[in-house]
């Protein structure tokens, strides 16, 4: 994917009239590049106070993940009190282990959301272990079933950046109409994504050091046999701390990366958004976050504006609190699922019946397909791995498929390669509202993976026969060699000039905005949170040009 590489971090490509103007600060303007490191964080000057009830408040956005957080800092900057009430915790207390998130490898009752046994997308597989009871906690990672698939979430002040891999990729400029179709390509590659990639803090692994370092062993494996079968293998930008890393495998630094930590959070290398957008928005004092906070319903107000009704919870999911504000405007920021979920209730339940019918549509899950191959013991993929994947394999034009070469960080040699795909799978599914049971239903079907699963065979059916080697069955259980009742890049929902207009104001009611992947119809082509955060900085930029009084 040759245009994955990086713009200049001097191209941020800020509009004066659209964003200069109204922060009143260049200094603001300009601090867009980077991270803000957990000091400097709580180093920020005082915010409103916490959301109480019965209060009126210029902004509500509803989630702390990437379009939320873009969001908070853009009206923070320019001159507005921001309020984001996340669903799940503020992760910044240690466990009894003394650290914040525990590995991969030992799920505990920080792991998951609101379970009480563990769902791992790797539960049955040598070091990993089977899945376990756990007390009812208010974990880091959801795994929300559906009817035809399971859709893994991050829980937290973070939101999705808290779980993910941190793979950070632009979209090939030549798949870009595929995936917004109706947003102009030359803005998003000249300002955009140069403006999100900045303030991501996106950077590259050193390849020199890549090619001897233990811990990548297994991702040069990868690469091996992708060109060996002819295909272009690609390194993949991450919002991983490389210099961290190369402490982390030197033995100056506490291992991170490479003791196992990613799904359920990671203490040390990894710039989530806490170090990043969101730790630059409350450093304003402008923004305010709730966590345990969960909005159940949305109105308008008869004085103007909208009425919020919030449950506070505790760590075990019960209310313990209700809270009603008032919000002059209101950012759906809780992720596609999230988002989705809430408008297709507040329509057949009146409380916004104005929202049109395409609320609810175009919902898509990335193509996402998980598989793993075994390899002969000549190619031994290694004890040490780290949990940042770096590369992919691209076979995206030719046969609809890009594979990320990930991990398998069990601390023993596994002799197994492991790849998450993104397919150009088609199937779009619709939300709804089942008011019997109080509940919105997805209306996914498990056999609509089979497209995915035939695209990433064009890559491993070809691999495989070149290498004389064959599939695993013993990843996910019940000897399957595919994963196909998952994602983890759910997208669409409320899609850009359908469910709202060409900047995410949803039609019928002025002052109510999507903000999040729920925007983006289905596919991204690559990891998405790049062209989340993208397309969240130019709506949010004509926003506060237009919409501001």
């Amino acid at each position: 994917m040759g245009d994955n590489t990086l713009p200049e971090r001097g191209s941020n490509g800020i509009s004066r009239r659209g964003f200069l103007g109204r922060t009143g600060s260049i200094i603001g303007a300009v601090a867009l590049a980077g991270h803000v490191t957990p000091a400097a964080a709580t180093a920020a000057v005082a915010a409103p106070g916490p959301l109480t009830d019965g209060a009126r408040v210029p902004v509500l956005v509803i989630g702390t993940g990437y379009g939320g957080s873009v969001a908070a800092l853009r009206l923070a900057q320019a001159g507005v009190d921001v309020q984001m009430v996340e669903m799940g915790m503020n992760w910044d207390t240690p466990g009894p282990d003394g650290k914040v998130f525990p590995k991969v490898t030992s799920p505990d009752y920080r792991s998951f959301w609101l379970r009480t046994r563990t769902k791992a997308p790797l539960s049955n597989f040598l070091g990993f272990p089977i899945d376990k009871d756990v007390p009812k906690y208010t974990g880091i990672l959801d795994a929300e079933d559906f009817a035809g698939i399971t859709v893994y979430q991050g829980r937290g002040v973070g939101g999705g950046s808290l779980v993910n891999g941190g793979m950070a990729v632009t979209p090939k400029r030549a798949n870009f109409a595929a995936v917004l179709p109706s947003v102009n390509a030359d803005e998003m590659y000249d300002t955009y994504y140069p403006r999100a990639n900045a303030g991501l803090g996106v950077g590259m692994v050193d390849p020199a050091w890549f090619d001897t370092a233990d811990c990548y062993q297994f991702s040069r494996v990868g690469r091996k046999h992708a060109q060996r079968s002819g295909f272009a293998w690609t390194f993949v930008p991450d919002v991983y701390d490389w210099d961290y890393m190369k402490n982390e495998a030197a033995g100056t630094a506490t291992k991170s990366a490479l003791a196992g930590e990613i799904l359920y959070g990671n203490n040390h290398g990894k710039k989530s958004l806490v170090q990043t957008y969101l730790a630059r928005a409350r450093a304003t004092g402008r923004v305010t976050v709730s966590p345990l906070h969960k909005v159940t319903t949305v109105s308008p107000a008869a004085g103007g504006g909208y009425t919020v009704a919030i449950d506070q919870i505790n760590t075990t999911g019960d209310t313990v609190a209700t809270k009603t504000v008032t919000a002059d405007r209101v950012f759906f920021a809780a992720g596609s699922v999230g988002t989705s979920k809430l408008l297709v209730k507040l329509k057949a339940t009146g409380a916004l019946p104005n929202l049109n019918g395409e609320v609810g549509k175009g919902w898509g899950e990335n193509g996402n397909v998980m598989c793993g191959r075994a390899n002969h013991m000549w190619d031994p993929t290694g004890k040490l791995q780290s949990t940042i994947p770096c590369s992919g394999i691209d076979n995206w034009d030719a046969g609809g498929a890009f594979a990320e070469v990930a991990p398998l960080p069990t601390g023993i040699e596994t002799y197994a390669s492991f790849y998450l795909s993104i397919t150009k799978n088609p199937h779009r599914a619709e939300f709804t509202w089942n008011a019997a049971t109080g509940r919105a239903e997805l209306s996914w079907q498990t056999a609509w993976k089979q497209p995915s699963i035939s695209m990433a065979k064009t890559i491993f059916d070809k691999i495989n026969s070149k290498e004389g080697t064959i599939y695993r069955t013993d990843l996910f259980g019940g000897n399957k060699i595919w994963n196909d009742t998952l994602t983890y890049h759910p997208l669409g929902g409320a899609v850009l000039d359908k469910a709202t207009d060409h900047y995410g104001r949803l039609h019928g009611y002025t002052g109510l905005y999507v903000i999040d992947g729920a925007l983006i119809p289905g596919n991204a082509s690559v990891n998405p949170f790049v062209t989340i955060t993208a397309l969240a900085e130019r709506n949010i930029e004509k926003i506060i040009a237009t919409d501001l009084p």
